[in-house]
């Protein structure tokens, strides 16, 4: 069977490294918006992702604000790739 990635098969943290695939970086609200989760839930999924290395978070100040942006990482990137390649596995034992 193939191997899942356990920490990001969760819904939340796969669509948030889906959407942090496609960009160089997002902003906390622009994620929390796009997932539609409140600040303490995905604040939860990403310190889980960034403690694997999944994500960097760089915190700074914009228009006079705190905001924070969040990094796929290289190993992010890959594991993402290796846990979308063992889903393909398994979709292909159903067809």
């Amino acid at each position: 069977m193939p191997e899942l990635d356990q920490l990001i098969h969760a819904p939340a943290r796969l669509q948030a490294m889906t959407i942090l695939s496609a960009v160089s970086e997002a902003e906390f609200a622009t994620l929390r918006t796009a997932l539609e989760v409140s600040d303490s839930v995905l604040s939860k999924h990403i310190s889980a992702l960034a403690d694997a290395g999944y994500v960097r978070v760089r915190k700074g100040v914009l228009a006079g604000r705190r905001t924070t942006w969040i990094t796929l990482t290289s190993t992010g990137r890959k594991a993402l790739r290796d846990h979308v390649a063992a889903l393909r596995r398994l979709i292909d034992l159903v067809d």
